[in-house]
């Protein structure tokens, strides 16, 4: 149903004045949801749309994290709406990595955790990543090569050793999610460590810290001297 009426425009102009004057900082979730869902969708009331969205999927970071097939789930959610929704989350990822891309790694590790905790804290999978370091110990690329409960017959320490040779790299960080949040690691999680700093070792490369993102937190096997 076409719902272009006056009361409408001017809701959604007052929702984009809003948000030039003081960014998203007063926006409810659904706000934010509401105007990425109309830019697709210019002449009809999304918020209905938005708020169902939030009460599926609990957060704004939840409802941009979901699968394709759970969002077209929604009544009167479209495909060029999950594309709307979609897109700002990679452009997110795409310049996150631009900005610690050929910087220092301890110099830049502030950014580099906002690009894992954007890419890994909504993710109900385990994923698990690669910090690909020059000798400088520059970030060359931050690649995800796993998924899937984190065990060393899932790990395959071949793809590692290709992907360090294919980049060139001097020196990997490595890294994966606990959707449940906690940050202890396992014994899976101690296991696959080891097996790769053996592998990598083997063509000088050293593993310099394994990283568990749980949330917004981090926990450094290389902090907890456990390397």
């Amino acid at each position: 149903m076409v719902s272009n009426t006056p009361a409408t425009a001017g809701h959604r102009q007052r929702l984009r004045d809003r948000f030039f004057q003081n960014g998203l900082e007063a926006f409810h979730d659904y706000e934010v949801l509401e105007l990425l869902l109309s830019l697709t969708t210019p002449r009809k009331d999304m918020k209905p749309q938005a708020k169902e969205l939030i009460r599926r999927f609990g957060s704004l970071a939840s409802v941009l994290e979901a699968p394709t097939s759970a969002l077209l789930d929604i009544k009167g959610v479209g495909s060029m709406n999950v594309f709307a929704l979609k897109l700002p989350h990679a452009i997110g990822r795409r310049y996150l990595f631009e900005q610690a891309k050929g910087k220092d790694y301890l110099r830049s590790s502030k950014t580099v955790k906002d690009y894992l905790t954007h890419n890994l804290r909504e993710r109900n999978r385990e994923i698990f990543m690669v910090i690909f370091l020059d000798g400088q110990n520059q970030v060359i690329k931050m690649e995800e090569l796993f998924t899937g409960t984190l065990t060393t017959s899932a790990i395959y320490p071949r793809e590692v050793v290709q992907k360090v040779l294919d980049y060139d790299a001097a020196n990997v960080i490595l890294v994966h999610n606990h959707p449940s949040g906690n940050l202890s690691p396992s014994n899976s999680d101690r296991a696959v460590t080891k097996k790769l700093q053996t592998a990598l070792t083997a063509i000088d490369v050293e593993v310099l810290d394994h990283l568990i993102v749980g949330g917004n937190e981090f926990f450094s096997f290389a902090d907890h001297r456990l390397l």
